[in-house]
């Protein structure tokens, strides 16, 4: 059984930052569950493109309020408490947050905590992160 305390993992080196958002890893690939879980809070204000190719993600926001463009179709969806999206076809997107916004995140394969986004938006393979 595996318990974490985001509390405390927040002030740890599982909690990473950039360009205005901040996640808290919960669980990572290493701790072979097949996923990752994150809680990822985007400031207000703050809009990010991001293309995971060699990810799948579903998130639930768990408080503020935004919204998701799909870059692929133009549509935008409202985000708010209680809303799912999953970016089951690697959806290239843009999320904006109105008021900050929590959100609990899961990502198959999992992240290894040690990813950076690159200029696409997007994630190294695993492959090359074990590299």
């Amino acid at each position: 059984m595996i318990v974490r305390d985001f509390h405390k993992l927040k002030d740890t080196d599982r909690a990473v930052s950039d360009a205005r958002w901040t996640s808290v890893r919960m669980l990572l690939a290493d701790d072979g569950m097949g996923f990752s879980f994150h809680i990822t809070v985007l400031q207000a204000g703050s809009e990010h493109t991001f293309h995971y190719k060699h990810h799948f993600e579903s998130v639930y926001c768990i408080s503020g309020k935004g919204s998701i463009t799909d870059l692929a179709s133009g549509e935008t969806y409202q985000i708010r408490p209680g809303v799912m999206y999953a970016l089951d076809q690697h959806d290239h997107h843009t999320l904006r947050a109105e008021e900050e916004l929590v959100m609990a995140c899961s990502f198959n394969p999992p992240v290894t905590g040690t990813e950076v986004h690159r200029e696409d938006g997007s994630y190294a393979p695993v492959e090359e992160l074990a590299d």
